[in-house]
């Protein structure tokens, strides 16, 4: 059964994003124990021995057509140093949100979320015709908020008590979109953002 959208690949300078696969499973286990992401109680980062089990969820949300699974692509060294999707896809109307992303630590605050993002919303907006493009975090989660922020994407509201962890917390989720109207302006400041780091 094909779902929509139909899997791809996109290259960066940076970095490559790639469907994920069971292939990736060593590189991801070592990305999830770099800096003990999983510890955070309001991410959703899984441990090392629990990679395998993500991978399989992933992929069999993506056999459901409500996901599309990627690993994240390190250009410089050639492995796997995240995940992102394609979720909560709502095609009749050309709506999803890119989520369930986490990199490792040593390659935060650098070039490869932000070109990751243009990628996967170039993709969305100019090839999938999308009408928006969503974003959803704890709405502790400042580092995430500001990440999303810093890519031009603009809060619609916060859904309170809107999900349990796993920790028995209440989750209040801020979420964040971006127009189809906005896209050319965010593009333009995405290809800004990573020139700058050239």
């Amino acid at each position: 059964m094909t779902h929509w959208p139909e899997s791809f690949s996109a290259e960066g300078d940076h970095v490559s994003v790639v469907p994920l696969t069971m292939d990736h499973e060593a590189d991801l286990r070592e990305s999830a124990a770099d800096g003990a992401l999983y510890r955070l109680w309001y991410t959703t980062v899984p441990r090392p021995e629990g990679v395998a089990d993500e991978i399989a969820r992933r992929l069999s949300l993506r056999e459901q057509g409500s996901m599309l699974p990627f690993a994240v692509i390190d250009r410089s060294s050639g492995r796997a140093v995240g995940m992102t999707t394609y979720m909560n896809i709502d095609a009749p109307n050309r709506r999803l949100e890119i989520g369930s992303t986490w990199y490792r630590k040593s390659v935060q605050r650098s070039p490869i979320n932000t070109e990751c993002k243009l990628l996967l919303l170039r993709h969305a907006f100019e090839t999938l015709d999308c009408i928006a493009v969503e974003f959803q975090t704890h709405v502790v989660n400042h580092a995430s908020r500001r990440a999303i922020e810093r890519l031009g994407a603009k809060l619609d509201g916060i859904l309170r008590a809107h999900r349990i962890m796993t920790n028995g917390t209440i989750r209040d989720t801020a979420v964040y979109s971006i127009t189809a109207a906005e896209w050319p302006m965010v593009a333009a400041n995405l290809e800004l953002m990573l020139e700058r780091v050239d």
